[in-house]
């Protein structure tokens, strides 16, 4: 029998993804956390993988989400103020990277910061 996953997020930092995790299986939820040794073992490299990978079985999913969506950290600018979609106004962004070129897939870390809105999935640079 195939299992299916759902990638519920990524973090940069594995401790992150440990307290969403510790949420969602007090929830009752089985949680995995893809690359979550690697980054452990060498933290430098969380970039080029990703992040670690909070990942529930996709029968979960909808439910996942909804926990995920009432504890989770949205996007703030530099003041600590929500970063506001100027499409449709929500303040339920997140960072994105889109990592187009080869030389930001080399070099992640050089990518221009960019959010996407969680509501209608716009993508904005922040505003200066």
């Amino acid at each position: 029998m195939k299992t299916e996953f759902y990638t519920l997020g990524s973090f940069e930092f594995p401790a992150d993804a440990v307290v969403i995790k510790g949420k969602l299986e007090a929830e009752g939820i089985a949680v995995f956390l893809k690359d979550e040794n690697t980054i452990n073992s060498d933290p430098l490299i969380s970039a080029a993988l990703g992040g670690v990978k909070l990942q529930v079985y996709s029968s979960d999913k909808e439910r996942a989400k909804d926990i995920f969506d009432e504890i989770r950290n949205y996007a703030t600018d530099d003041f600590g103020n929500p970063v506001v979609c100027p499409n449709c106004k929500a303040t339920k962004s997140e960072i994105y990277y889109s990592r187009s070129t080869v030389f930001y897939k080399l070099f992640p870390f050089f990518e221009p910061r960019k959010y996407q809105c969680m509501k209608c999935n716009f993508i904005t640079r922040p505003q200066k």
